[in-house]
């Protein structure tokens, strides 16, 4: 064998098979020891010309990690401190291996073994480490089997720093030194000081662990909210229809969410959370002060707003659509509804302060799951209603033949749920230690700058809701002039709704858990940072979002009959093409969410204004043309289409703009070549799957079985045939969210 001394193998190996070569040659004397190596003759005498050949090599000196990037971007250097000054010395690059002293002589039989090394290797035949004679027995071997074993990040040592008792490389304290040792003026002993409470465990995982952690919670309490929403609007559609009396609660049920939007929720949503972190950070109280003040502002500012808009609910009516308020039935219904849904403001806004308050305190989840105590509240007064009058297409109700009764059961109703929505927030806020006191001191405490910036964001939501508003005028006149039922603004808004479902539970989800941490890059000066995490948020949300986009152009028909079967085939097929519509424009609108959060972390609303000015622009001017040339059945379908088409003009413009502000590109090859790869993978799984449940729903009907049947079948084949492309192109983000499930299935 040729391996060098190592433990207690008995003799190092080496040398060569003759004594030609040997390093030495000669016996043992009678004491048993090994005389003195020879040197042997040098066969080939030093050239005076290249003996010092070598001398002048420029690399002696240098490191030799530093020739490398990217063992010089890993290299530890607070672990390993140069030396002082003076006390480096070179060493020969090409020196040869010190020889051994105990190198056996392989002429001798005999030979005296080497001394053994202390310690407990002289007990183990292969080293140090019991678990290297694995491969002798098998007992070790099967023990280790199942456990997991964890590469060494080698890019721990980049975030040192933030570990406690880290010193940079710097000498520790000295202990301290007992009194008695400085009296009588002898050396000073170190007092060794008292033990320490054991270091509790390190959390597994980190940032990247903590951030799926975060985002996982909240996705799960979005993908609940949302179920139970689709519930809702299951049982308000069943209750009123998808006819004017549907359309009349629509407008109603919009307005307290567009103008809480419009007065606070805009500069809450984007401007506050970082106001909050900073708070947080700086201040000595934590930033509690900081939120008892802004609670209280907001809500003193949304007690004015609600005594002024219940007052003006016709007017508001009437800007929201012209077709309800030029009908004097619908007009009296859909005014009575928005009194009841107006008040509903004061309570968005609470509860949206006070979930920001506990995201800014690292707890993510209540935000996301308390909606569902509203959802169930509706839920069940919507239920009652049918109990008591029947379903809409049974009594056939509509605004003139609805009873008072029921409007004011359905109006009660819809205030009850937000205020048990808000309500449930505070044993959160008080089990994190929060206490609200209400707090007038809003001047000299940094309120000022963020309505300054908050105005911004105000009309970034004008803007915005500008073009919702023109959409609604259209919708409902086209749904009054169309013969087939479901073609107004209550399809839009329920083809909506699914079709938003994918961007609440998955991006906003992620960008809600990362817009603390991208804040905090922001106000460190890290653009870098801020750059990767945007990038990951795209390339992480794309891998469902993409393949959902699809899905709804295949099996938006099914979709909507299965939801929406109960206000008739019909209108529900009507929805069904809204949705189909809609699809595609999934994808530019989950791109502008995740760009615009880089705005907001570095505090410019003004941007995202314009922009939205540009997105409202173009969706108003297209949704205006649809209604012009399309005939009233499919000029929502068309104004649909033209929601995603105005988003998709609205990245390229937000793109470049951030860009510029990071100081270079968003890592636009990676993400673009992430969107393009799941893009080429989602359209063969898309006609196959969507050709399957067509031909199902055509064999099996449009009844609640052939849509389950089409959904089901049509689904499994478009996913499956999106997932094996999506491998063959080897998508990295594929692979690691595959990945990441198994390891969280343990297979």
């Amino acid at each position: 064998m040729n391996a060098p001394y190592d433990g207690d193998r008995g003799q190092g190996q080496g040398g060569s098979a003759s004594g030609d070569g040997h390093p030495y040659a000669g016996s043992y004397g009678a004491d048993g020891q090994v005389p003195p190596p020879q040197p042997a003759p040098d066969a080939y005498p030093q050239d005076a010309y290249l003996q010092d050949a070598y001398d002048q090599d420029p690399y002696r000196a240098h490191d030799l990690a530093a020739q490398d990037p990217v063992t010089e971007a890993l290299y530890d250097r607070a672990a390993h401190p140069p030396p002082p000054p003076g006390t480096y010395q070179a060493q020969p690059l090409y020196a040869p291996p010190p020889t051994n002293q105990y190198q056996p002589d392989p002429r001798v039989w005999a030979q005296t073994p080497a001394p053994e090394p202390e310690g407990p290797t002289q007990y183990l035949p292969y080293g140090d480490d019991a678990r290297t004679t694995q491969f002798v027995g098998v007992d070790d071997l099967v023990t280790q089997a199942a456990e997991e074993r964890h590469e060494p990040d080698a890019f721990a040592h980049l975030f040192r720093d933030q570990q406690p008792g880290y010193t940079g490389g710097r000498a520790p304290a000295q202990p301290p030194v007992d009194d008695a040792t400085r009296v009588l003026g002898q050396a000073a002993v170190p007092v060794p000081p008292p033990a320490a409470a054991p270091a509790p465990a390190p959390k597994k995982g980190g940032r990247a662990a903590g951030l799926m952690k975060s985002s996982a919670v909240m996705a799960a309490g979005t993908l609940v909210s949302r179920l139970t929403g689709f519930v809702r609007t299951m049982v308000i559609t069943a209750a009123l229809g998808a006819g004017l009396l549907g359309d009349t609660w629509t407008v109603a049920y919009t307005l307290p969410t567009m103008i809480y939007i419009l007065t606070v929720g805009g500069g809450l949503n984007s401007v506050f959370v970082p106001q909050l972190v900073r708070s947080m950070k700086e201040d000595e109280d934590g930033g509690e002060a900081y939120a008892n003040r802004l609670l209280t502002l907001v809500m003193v500012a949304l007690a004015v707003i609600v005594a002024i808009v219940v007052f003006a609910a016709p007017l508001l009516i009437k800007l929201m659509s012209d077709t309800v308020s030029s009908n004097p039935a619908a007009d009296n219904v859909g005014v009575t509804f928005a009194r009841y849904c107006l008040p509903t403001i004061f309570f968005m806004g609470v509860h949206v302060v006070m979930g920001q308050i506990l995201n800014a305190r690292g707890k993510f989840g209540a935000m996301m799951w308390t909606p569902v105590l509203n959802n169930i509240v509706m839920i069940f007064t919507f239920g009652m209603f049918i109990w008591v009058y029947g379903t809409a297409a049974e009594s056939r109700m509509g605004v003139t033949t609805i009873p008072p009764d029921g409007v004011r059961m359905l109006g009660l109703g819809t205030l009850l749920g937000l205020m048990v929505q808000a309500l449930a927030m505070i044993p959160y806020l008080r089990e994190t230690g929060f206490r609200f006191r209400l707090r007038f001191d809003w001047k000299g405490h940094g309120l000022g700058k963020a309505v300054k910036l908050a105005k911004w964001t105000v009309l970034f939501v004008l803007a915005n809701q500008a073009g919702v508003i023109v959409v609604t005028q259209l919708a409902t006149a086209a749904g009054e002039a169309s013969p087939v039922k479901g073609t107004g603004i209550l399809g839009y808004s329920n083809a909506q709704l699914i079709w938003g479902m994918p961007q609440a539970i998955i991006t906003v989800s992620v960008m809600a858990a990362m817009l603390p941490r991208i804040s905090r890059a922001a106000h460190d000066g890290d653009p870098g940072a801020v750059r990767d995490d945007i990038s990951s948020g795209l390339r992480t949300s794309a891998v469902a979002i993409v393949p959902v986009a699809f899905m709804f152009v295949a099996l938006g028909v099914p979709m909507c009959t299965l939801l929406f079967g109960s206000s008739g085939i019909e209108a529900a097929q009507s929805m069904g093409y809204i949705l189909m519509a809609f699809g595609l424009g999934l994808i530019p609108f989950s791109v502008q969410y995740v760009v615009l959060r880089g705005f907001y972390a570095y505090e410019d609303t003004r941007t995202p204004f314009y922009n939205t000015v540009i997105v409202a622009a173009v969706n108003a001017a297209a949704s205006a043309l649809c209604y012009v040339i399309l005939p009233a059945r499919w000029a929502v379908v068309g104004m649909a289409f033209s929601y995603g088409l105005a988003y998709a003009i609205g990245v390229g413009v937000a793109w470049r703009r951030l860009g510029k502000r990071l100081g270079g590109d968003l890592d636009g090859p990676n993400v673009v070549r992430t969107y393009a790869r799941l893009c080429l993978a989602s359209v063969p799984a898309t006609i196959i799957g969507g050709g399957i449940g067509y031909a199902l729903t055509k064999a099996l009907g449009h009844g609640a079985f052939g849509s389950i049947a089409a959904l089901v079948v049509g689904g499994a084949v478009l996913l499956g045939v999106f997932y094996v492309a999506a491998r063959k192109m080897r998508i990295e983000e594929l692979n690691s969210m595959v990945g990441m499930v198994r390891g969280r299935l343990g297979r």
